[in-house]
């Protein structure tokens, strides 16, 4: 059975942008997707085992320092400070467009790798406890992709946490974009926001390689096709 909470976030029209307005916020312009769903998507609505091992690994702290790396939504923004933690959002795909465009392709230049990653990830070396980096590494080709995990490597603090998702299908090359809503601990809400190009194919051995600098990464395959990634820096 649904919890009241839950019931409450199905109700809910479209994308409900978070603007605290508190220090340490960053809020960035949405981008665009390539081509949108001919007609909107249900939410899917289920439990997460790679969020549930993001805060697990979280428990007992407040005061932490969490970045994600999502279009902004009050669930989420209330959920994490609710629990005490400082929170920095950017919103990765609107940034990946604004650099790029919607071609993949174009994700070679050196320029336009180092402009994304100021755009996004500018922040100080071992700044971050955990990040909420959803599904957005789908959509980057190999040359970006190792930039920007080199980045996520250099901002997050020693044993901090990565979450994100990424397609299982290998033969695919166009992929949903999700929006994530926190519901708590162990369960999110998926809204899917339309069809991208894919960057790379991912599999849990080249997973394993682009994350190869940090201490440990853990699989769950999920029944929306997507698997959930667990990163511990």
């Amino acid at each position: 059975m649904l919890t009241d909470k839950l019931r409450a976030l199905f109700q809910k029209n479209g994308e409900q942008l978070g603007l605290p307005g508190s220090a340490g916020t960053r809020i960035q312009i949405p981008g665009s997707l390539s081509r949108q769903a001919n007609r909107a998507e249900p939410p899917v609505a289920r439990s997460s085992r790679g969020l549930e091992q993001f805060f697990f690994n979280l428990r007992g702290s407040v005061g932490l320092t969490i970045l994600d790396l999502a279009r902004p939504n009050q669930d989420n923004i209330n959920y994490l400070t609710n629990l005490g933690h400082k929170l920095y959002t950017s919103d990765l795909i609107g940034c990946l467009d604004e650099a790029f465009g919607q071609n993949p392709a174009e994700q070679t230049n050196a320029g336009r790798i180092d402009y994304f990653l100021r755009n996004s990830l500018d922040y100080p070396a071992d700044t971050f406890d955990g990040v909420l980096l959803w599904d957005g590494l789908q959509f980057m080709g190999p040359a970006l992709l190792t930039a920007t995990i080199e980045r996520l490597h250099q901002i997050m603090r020693q044993d901090a946490y990565l979450l994100a998702f990424v397609t299982s299908n290998e033969k695919v090359t166009e992929v949903p974009a999700h929006s994530f809503r926190i519901v708590d601990d162990k369960n999110i809400l998926i809204v899917e926001r339309g069809v991208r190009t894919s960057g790379q194919v991912f599999n849990n051995r080249n997973i394993e390689k682009l994350f190869g600098n940090f201490q440990s990464v853990k699989f769950f395959l999920t029944r929306e096709s997507l698997r959930e990634v667990i990163v511990r820096r």
